[in-house]
């Protein structure tokens, strides 16, 4: 097949420990391991032509994904700092069944239908305009993903970005990737109070690119006092639009009680949550998943 790019994935000790001994989703049963198997679409071509792109908005660069400098297969890349006045020609790919499913740098689930896309050095999450250069075509993506680890690559798109982009059947395509400055864009919570009307929840609830794997949640910290964490949960209720849960879980000989925000399904309320806790200095929310 014509792609064979590595891709940092979240380990799942990582997701334990962020998760206060939570246990993260298991890989799909007798599935070959990512350097065993090649990549491809799925068995049957999805159209998915009509699917819609994300909205852009200012979402908050967390830890998960963004070390600095990191290595891979002996290049050391840099993260950048900021975005604005990124653009850059080169080759994009694409990666499909290989890693749907599977995690993102970031610690989000890989969906290679949604519009999402893995980039070496671009903040995660980030947005970028994708113009395939053979015949003009344009696409917003999410960047939430890192690669593609192979020389003269620029980016790795999702199935359905390259298939908007045309060149599923070709494999690799001449791009220009150009970043969108976060600074022009509207808070996630600010565009999700703009959403009231009926149709505009059922297109968002449709954008596969902000679905959420289910039993998603923001876990606001574990505490050794339930009391602690029943004040806590009382402080986050009060500015979250979400239920928030107390749950003890086993550390060792201690028991400790999680304060935890959701289920969350869709990932730009996941980001206003996230911002109204941390806004109100109420701690740094962390995704896990139950």
């Amino acid at each position: 097949m014509f792609l064979n790019s590595s891709r940092i994935l979240v380990t799942a000790a990582a997701l334990v420990l962020a998760a206060c001994n939570t246990t993260a989703p298991q890989k799909p049963a007798r599935k070959p391991a990512p350097d065993t198997v090649k990549d491809s679409g799925p068995p049957q071509p999805v159209d998915m032509l009509a699917a819609p792109e994300p909205t852009p908005v200012r979402e908050p660069i967390g830890v998960a994904g963004n070390k600095s400098p990191y290595t891979v297969n002996g290049v050391r890349y840099r993260v950048l700092q900021g975005v604005k006045g990124y653009q850059e020609q080169g080759h994009a790919s694409w990666y499909g069944t290989k890693f749907h499913g599977r995690r993102t740098a970031n610690g989000e689930v890989y969906n290679m239908y949604a519009m999402s896309a893995a980039h070496k050095t671009l903040p995660l999450p980030s947005y970028a305009k994708v113009t395939n250069l053979e015949n003009g075509r344009s696409v917003i993506v999410r960047v939430n993903d890192r690669g593609p680890f192979v020389p003269g690559r620029i980016i790795d798109l999702s199935y359905t970005a390259a298939q908007k982009l045309g060149y599923i059947d070709k494999g690799v395509a001449r791009v220009e990737v150009t970043a969108i400055d976060p600074d022009s864009l509207p808070p996630a919570n600010q565009t999700l109070a703009m959403e009231k009307d009926v149709a505009a929840r059922e297109a968002l609830a449709q954008d596969a690119s902000f679905k959420l794997p289910d039993n998603t949640y923001l876990q606001v910290g574990a505490y050794s006092s339930q009391s602690q964490a029943d004040r806590m949960r009382s402080q986050v209720s009060s500015v979250v639009d979400y239920p928030v849960s107390v749950s003890p879980v086993q550390s060792g000989e201690q028991t400790l009680y999680r304060v935890r925000i959701g289920p969350i399904a869709q990932q730009r309320a996941l980001v206003a949550a996230r911002e109204s806790v941390e806004e109100n200095r109420l701690g740094t929310p962390q995704v896990v998943y139950d």
